[in-house]
């Protein structure tokens, strides 16, 4: 199989009404789960599913160039170079954020990961926000999963 050749107006077409339509229940199911299990890992498991489309459909330098604007990728495959290195950054921020969540409670004489609330009031629309410390710790493992499945994605697609 030839990696030059274009992909179809079908696949091309159902990639751009699909990646939005998968971004938008990847943040939806984000921010829905911090009060549930797993809300973070589906998360990231579905905005990975969108890059690798994007990937196989438009190829890695449809990637650098016109979604996280670098430049080209035309030399051999160096880790080193392109957007590889910035998903391993993404994986480290990631779990430092979720570590961190877990020590800040500590901070406040609380068992490790302890869960606190806080409720944000008057809104215009709702009459208050929950805001769960446990988003933070979704946070946390949505760029973990993002930045290592991506990672994985970007490596074993260049071989």
């Amino acid at each position: 199989m030839s990696m030059d050749r274009e992909p179809t107006v079908i696949a091309r077409t159902v990639t751009r009404l699909v990646v939005p339509m998968i971004l938008v229940t990847a943040i939806a199911l984000l921010f829905q789960g911090h009060n549930l299990p797993g809300g973070g890992f589906i998360a990231g498991v579905l905005t990975v599913v969108a890059f690798a489309l994007v990937y196989i459909i438009f190829g890695l330098d449809y990637l650098q160039t016109e979604l996280f604007e670098r430049v080209s990728v035309s030399v051999p495959y160096d880790p080193e170079t392109g957007i590889v290195k910035e998903f391993g950054s993404i994986f480290a921020l990631g779990l430092a954020v979720a570590a961190g969540s877990g020590i800040v409670a500590m901070a406040f004489g609380r068992p490790f990961l302890t869960q606190g609330i806080l409720f944000v009031e008057p809104l215009p629309i709702y009459e208050y926000l929950e805001v769960a410390s446990a988003l933070v710790f979704d946070l946390g493992v949505y760029a973990v999963v993002v930045g290592g499945l991506l990672t994985i994605t970007a490596v074993v697609g260049e071989e």
